[in-house]
C-alpha cells in the first residue's frame, strides 16, 4: 500500500486532519512484533486530540448538528418510555421499544453501537427482550454498498476482488460497527474472512470523540466530586478506537496474541494473510463456529458451554496478569465455540496493555481481597494509582471492609465484578479515589466477559474461578512483589498460618497448567535465598515447636504405658501437649492435598533430598533446631527440679492461725 493511496482514501473519507497540524510522532514497534506493515507507520491515522480539537473548533455548525442528532432521538425515546410507564404499557411495548433502541444506536454510529454491544452482554442489567435486539449490534448491522467495499479492496490491495480471490460471497455474511465481513477463498484454496472497513468512519468517530472529550473536560473542571481524570480515560478509549480503525494493527495484534497465548489449551487464533491485508482490508482464516450467546446450538453440538467460559476466564486472567496484553472487547461476536470444543478469538482491533507493576498490584489486590486483609488492600489502591501516596488510609480501611467483608460468602447475584464495582462507587465517591485511565478498559473487558459467563451459567463465580490461577502465581512466580505477598499471606505476628498454605495449595492444584515440580523448585530456591531468611527462621521455630511437643507426647505415652504395666496410676497429660495438635493436623492435611495434586510423585522428591541436606542453610537450620530443642529440654529439666524441690519444702505459712511445727512433747 502506498502513501498516495492512504492520502486518497483520507480525502475520500472527509477526515478532520489538517495539513498544517499533522503529527510527526512515529509508532514505536517492539522488536518482537510478528509483522511490520506499512500501515502501522501511517501517522495520519494516529489519535491526536489536539488535531481533532483544532479541526472541529473551526466547524461549530457541524458540532451543533451532531449534538442535535444525538439529543433528539435519545430524548424522544425517553419520553416514549415515560408514557409507557404512565399508561402501564411497559411490558406490552417492550419488544417495540427494544427495536427502537437498536435502531437509534445504529443511526448514531460506531461510538454508540459499541455502547449497545457492551449492554448486550449484561443479562443481569438488561431485560431479555432488549438483550436479543442489542445482540444484533455485534454483527448484524445494516451493510454498506458492495461497490464501496470492492473499491476499498482495489485501493488497498492493488487489484479487484475477482482478481485477488478465487471466490467472494455476493453479500456480506456479517456487518459490525466498524466494517463488514465477506466469506471468500484464496486461489491457493484456503477459506478466508475478508473484512472491509465502513466508509466515512473516521469523520463519524472523531466528531463523537470531540464532543465526549469536551463533556469530560467540563465535568473534570466543574464537578468537584469527580476526581478521576475523565479526559485521560476518554483519550485512552479513543486511542484504542483509532488503532481498531487500522486493520494492519488488528493483524499485528492477532499475531502477537497468538504468540503470547497460543500455548493455552483450547484457545485458537486465526491466521492472518498479510499479502491480502491493508489499512481498510483484512484477510484472515475463516473460522466456523457458534456464538457463545447461542447456548442451544452449543449444547446441540455436544460442546460443554461452561467449559468454554472457564477457558475464556483462564485466558483473560493470563492476558491481564501474565503478559499484560489483553483483549479489551470480548463481546460474543468476537468469541466462537468451535466444533472440537476450542474457543476462537476473532476480533483483535481493540487491545490494550498493563504495565508489570500494575499486573502485580492486581494479583496482590485479589490475594488481599480473598483473605480479607483490608489494610493491605487499601495500600494496593495506592500502588494501583487509585489513591495518592499522601492519602490518609485510616478511614478508608473500614469502608473497604464494609464493601468486601462478605464478598466470598455472598450470593451469586452479589459475587460479580459489576456488583463489586457498584458497591465501590459509593466508597470512591466519599473518599478521594480516582480511576486511572488504564483501569477503565480492564473493567470493560472483565464486566463484558462476566456478562457472557452469567448468560451461559447464572451460577458461574468468576472470582472463585480466578483464584486458582492467582494461587498458582503466588507459589511459582519468583517476582519480589509476589514473594512479599506470599510472605505476608503465610505469616502474621510471627506465626505461620498453615490454613492459608492449605488454601493456596488446594486452589492452585485446580489451575490448568499447575506444575508441582515447578512449585517445589521455586519454593526451595526462595527458601534458600537471602530473601527466604525470614521464612527459614519462622520454619525453624515451627519445627522446634512441633518436634518438642511430639517428643513430650511420645515420652508421656511411653511412661503412661509403663506405669499401667506396673500397676501405678497414670498422671494427667500436661496441657501443653495439646498445643501443637492443630499444626500437626495441618501438616497431615497438606500431605493429603499434595497426594491429590496432579503430577505429584513422591519418587521425584527423593533426588532432591541429598541436594537439600548438602546446603549450608539446611545445616544451619539443623544446628538451630538442635540448639533450641536443647535449650527447651534444659529449661524444662531445671523447671521440673525446681518444682520438685518446692513440693518437698514444708509449708511454713500459717494454718488457720496455728503453728505448723511439731510440739516439743512429740519431738
Amino acid at each position: 500500500m502506498t502513501q498516495q493511496t492512504v492520502s486518497s482514501s483520507r480525502q475520500n473519507n472527509s477526515t478532520d486532519q489538517s495539513t498544517n497540524n499533522r503529527s510527526t510522532e512515529t509508532i514505536t514497534v517492539e522488536s518482537s512484533q510478528p509483522r511490520r506493515h506499512p500501515a502501522l507507520t501511517d501517522n495520519e491515522w494516529r489519535y491526536d486530540p489536539e488535531r481533532i480539537n483544532n479541526y472541529y473548533r473551526k466547524r461549530p455548525l457541524a458540532v451543533v448538528r451532531r449534538l442535535v442528532a444525538l439529543i433528539l432521538p435519545g430524548t424522544a425515546f425517553g419520553i416514549r418510555l415515560l408514557f409507557d410507564k404512565v399508561r402501564g404499557r411497559i411490558a406490552k411495548n417492550e419488544q417495540k421499544r427494544a427495536i427502537e433502541l437498536r435502531g437509534i444506536l445504529t443511526e448514531l454510529g460506531p461510538t454508540y453501537i459499541k455502547i449497545g454491544q457492551a449492554l448486550s452482554t449484561r443479562p443481569d442489567l438488561v431485560p431479555p427482550t432488549y438483550l436479543e435486539e442489542l445482540a444484533q449490534l455485534q454483527d448484524q448491522l445494516p451493510p454498506f454498498d458492495n461497490e464501496i467495499a470492492y473499491q476499498f479492496i482495489q485501493e488497498e490491495l492493488g487489484n479487484s476482488p475477482q482478481e485477488i480471490y478465487a471466490e467472494i460471497s455476493p453479500d456480506p455474511v456479517a456487518a459490525a460497527s466498524l466494517g463488514q465481513v465477506y466469506k471468500g477463498k484464496l486461489k491457493t484454496g484456503e477459506e478466508v474472512a475478508i473484512k472491509v472497513q465502513r466508509p466515512d468512519l473516521l469523520r463519524r468517530i472523531t466528531i463523537d470523540l470531540y464532543i465526549l472529550r469536551k463533556v469530560a473536560f467540563f465535568a473534570r473542571n466543574n464537578i468537584k466530586r469527580i476526581r478521576s481524570d475523565l479526559v485521560a480515560i476518554m483519550d485512552e478509549f479513543a486511542e484504542r478506537i483509532f488503532e481498531e480503525m487500522n486493520y494492519a494493527y488488528e493483524g499485528y495484534n492477532a499475531e502477537k496474541f497468538k504468540e503470547l497465548y497460543n500455548y493455552i489449551q483450547d484457545i485458537y487464533v486465526p491466521k492472518i494473510y498479510w499479502e491480502y491485508t491493508g489499512r481498510r482490508v483484512l484477510t484472515m482464516e475463516w473460522i466456523s463456529g457458534i456464538k457463545l450467546t447461542n447456548l442451544q446450538a452449543i449444547q446441540e453440538a455436544g460442546i460443554e458451554a461452561t467449559r468454554l467460559v472457564e477457558i475464556g476466564v483462564e485466558c483473560s486472567l493470563r492476558q491481564l496478569l501474565e503478559y499484560g496484553f489483553f483483549h479489551a472487547d470480548p463481546h460474543p461476536g468476537n468469541l466462537l465455540a468451535m466444533s472440537d470444543g476450542r474457543l476462537a478469538y476473532l476480533d483483535f482491533g481493540m487491545m490494550s496493555e498493563i504495565k508489570p507493576y500494575q499486573r502485580y498490584g492486581l494479583i496482590q489486590a485479589v490475594v488481599h481481597l480473598v483473605n480479607r486483609d483490608f489494610e493491605s488492600l487499601a495500600q494496593d489502591y495506592v500502588q494501583l494509582e487509585f489513591l495518592s501516596e499522601d492519602t490518609d488510609l485510616e478511614p478508608i480501611i473500614p469502608a473497604l471492609a464494609s464493601v468486601f467483608e462478605n464478598a466470598l460468602g455472598a450470593s451469586v447475584a452479589e459475587l460479580n465484578f459489576k456488583s463489586i464495582t457498584d458497591k465501590m462507587s459509593g466508597v470512591m465517591y466519599e473518599f478521594p479515589f480516582q480511576v486511572p485511565a488504564y483501569y477503565a478498559l480492564i473493567i470493560r473487558s472483565l464486566v463484558t466477559l462476566e456478562g457472557i459467563a452469567i448468560g451461559i451459567d447464572p451460577d458461574f463465580k468468576v472470582l472463585s474461578k480466578a483464584y486458582p490461577y492467582v494461587a498458582k502465581r503466588l507459589l511459582i512466580d519468583p517476582a519480589p512483589e509476589l514473594r512479599q505477598s506470599l510472605r505476608d499471606l503465610l505469616f502474621k505476628d510471627g506465626s505461620f498460618r498453615w490454613n492459608r498454605l492449605e488454601n493456596l495449595l488446594r486452589n492452585a492444584r485446580n489451575s490448568e497448567d499447575y506444575d508441582f515440580e515447578k512449585v517445589l523448585d521455586q519454593a526451595l530456591d526462595f527458601l534458600f535465598s537471602e530473601r527466604g531468611q525470614f521464612i527459614r527462621e519462622r520454619l525453624v521455630d515451627e519445627l522446634v515447636k512441633a518436634i518438642d511437643v511430639y517428643g513430650q507426647r511420645s515420652f508421656y505415652n511411653f511412661s503412661s504405658s509403663l506405669r499401667e504395666q506396673v500397676g501405678l496410676a497414670v498422671n494427667e497429660a500436661p496441657p501443653q501437649l495439646g498445643e501443637n495438635n492443630q499444626n500437626l493436623e495441618h501438616i497431615q492435611n497438606i500431605i493429603e492435598i499434595l497426594r491429590d495434586t496432579p503430577g505429584f510423585d513422591p519418587m521425584r522428591i527423593v533426588p532432591l533430598v541429598p541436594k537439600v541436606l548438602s546446603k549450608p542453610e539446611t545445616q544451619q537450620m539443623g544446628q538451630q533446631i538442635v540448639g533450641k530443642l536443647t535449650e527447651k529440654a534444659i529449661a524444662r529439666f531445671i523447671r521440673n527440679i525446681a518444682l520438685q524441690d518446692e513440693a518437698k519444702t514444708p509449708d511454713h505459712s500459717n494454718n488457720n492461725g496455728k503453728a505448723s511445727l511439731p510440739s516439743a512433747s512429740k519431738s
